[in-house]
């Protein structure tokens, strides 16, 4: 994995092989990650801190595609699920979320990154390297941002569904579907399905 630095004034002439060197230095702002060089890095942003997450394993690769599938056959025409859309929070606030559901409308006049108001439901898919962020740092940033709906899905031990509810400017403790239990749930429209169905195998 490169090594990521910000660009100081003295770096010019410096070698760059085996590094990521990027322009600016934190905090960060939104309008400075569209400088940055395409380098196959995922970027986020957290109050100006950066956070760089590695590429997603198989498995949660696996339920992601799976999850989509079971929104986009349960979701009315005009809305649709997204996968690793942008969505500018503040200016200081950027996230990339697993998977969001959205008005069609809005997918299909969004430019570069969608807001929050566009954002029905966001889902993270948590990993080791994500979970702390998953169920902390994003669940605050999304209810402050008024985003209705949050799911969290864990993989680790058997697969869990979380699904948090907005209450005013923060979410509700969230309700939690492990495997073998149906999640039938009403939010952002009536869809019913196991968590276990996001890790079976194909056959």
């Amino acid at each position: 994995m490169a090594t990521i630095e910000p660009k100081s004034e003295s770096a010019a002439d410096e070698p760059t092989t085996g590094r990521t060197v990027l322009p600016g230095a934190p905090p960060f702002t939104v309008d400075d990650l569209l400088e940055f060089p395409d380098d196959g890095n995922r970027y986020e942003l957290f109050n100006g801190s950066l956070l760089v997450s590695p590429s997603p394993a198989p498995p949660h690769q696996r339920a992601l595609y799976r999850l989509q599938r079971i929104l986009d056959d349960a979701s009315p025409p005009e809305l649709e699920p997204l996968s690793t859309v942008n969505v500018r929070l503040t200016d200081k606030d950027f996230v990339i979320p697993d998977l969001v559901v959205v008005p069609e409308e809005a997918s299909e006049t969004v430019g570069l990154m969608f807001s929050p108001a566009d954002l029905l439901l966001a889902v993270e898919v948590g990993s080791p390297s994500t979970i702390m962020v998953d169920e902390g740092t994003k669940a605050i940033l999304y209810a402050k941002a008024g985003v209705p709906s949050y799911w969290r899905i864990e993989l680790a031990n058997e697969p869990t569904l979380y699904v948090h509810e907005l209450n005013g400017d923060t979410y509700d403790p969230p309700v939690a579907y492990k495997a073998g239990d149906v999640a039938h749930l009403t939010t952002p429209f009536a869809v019913g399905f196991d968590p276990a169905e996001l890790v079976r195998g194909r056959r």
